[in-house]
């Protein structure tokens, strides 16, 4: 299983666009084959930038889904209101603590 943390930076004032795009396609992204879970965050001291963390089953699953419709359809719509480029990690858990 592999993590995906994506920080996305937004034009001054759109950190609402985001989630507004986000809540239309998370179910879809959620249901995605080999997804296994979805968070969205928001910075607390600029709400223009958002993060996204999500695991996959494998960086297979991953890649799958950065070619279908689902992201195909939603990314070029964030894309128009980023104000910097995106920096993405995807990353192996070296342990957990509950």
């Amino acid at each position: 299983m592999i993590s995906r943390i994506v920080k996305l930076r937004f034009n001054p004032g759109k950190g609402d666009f985001f989630f507004d795009a986000f809540n239309d396609v998370k179910e879809k992204i959620r249901g995605f084959e080999g997804n296994c879970y979805l968070e969205a965050m928001r910075d607390i001291h600029n709400p223009d930038i958002v993060f996204t963390y999500s695991k996959w089953e494998s960086e297979e699953a991953l890649n799958k889904y950065r070619k279908s419709d689902v992201f195909g359809a939603v990314w070029p719509l964030l894309k128009s209101e980023f104000a910097g480029k995106p920096e993405a990690w995807s990353v192996d858990s070296l342990f957990q603590l509950k």
